[in-house]
């Protein structure tokens, strides 16, 4: 017999926001729960040919400090840009070397290339806890890590997202 699906009346004048509950994590918790999962979660993307004054917008209305470039075909990922990337000394020093102006800088003129990741493992990833991420982004500066995984053909794909700033947020000491 198939079921039926009634609908009802809500009782409470209010309700909590929607994601808006506090979560935590501490330095036991795998390191899994931390990480942004792109098999649940779409990335944020940027044209390679974005300015990166349109890149940081583009960042903030979609509440990210991170996004892909994607190249000027938007079919495939060629590098990461971060928030950090865009207000930091990468723009001047792309000013100073090549006297254009920090209105026509584009994202793929300080973009980190693929070939300059730094990356972890899924596999790693699962084993590791939320102390262990900690650990990497305090020993090695860099604010984002991308999570890869090997397919069965052998071919790697981007899996997930670590960001120093999500585990700081949400780390109870």
């Amino acid at each position: 017999m198939p079921t039926t699906l009634k609908l009802k009346s809500v009782q409470s004048k209010s309700l909590q926001i929607p994601g808006a509950e506090s979560w935590h994590v501490s330095a036991k918790d795998p390191a899994i729960s931390v990480m942004t999962d792109f098999h649940w979660h779409s990335s944020v993307t940027v044209s390679e040919n974005s300015t990166i004054d349109a890149a940081i917008d583009h960042m903030k209305h979609t509440g990210v400090r991170c996004a892909f470039v994607i190249d000027g075909k938007m079919s495939a990922v060629i590098g990461m840009i971060t928030a950090y990337d865009i207000s930091g000394e990468k723009p001047l020093q792309h000013m100073r070397l090549t006297g254009t102006p920090r209105a026509d800088i584009l994202v793929k003129d300080i973009m980190q290339k693929i070939s300059d990741w730094h990356v972890a493992n899924l596999e790693d990833i699962e084993k590791a806890t939320v102390g262990d991420v900690l650990k990497v982004f305090t020993d090695t500066g860099v604010t984002h890590v991308p999570v890869m995984q090997t397919t069965g053909s052998n071919e790697q794909r981007l899996r997930g997202l670590l960001s120093f700033a999500k585990v700081k947020r949400l780390l109870v000491a």
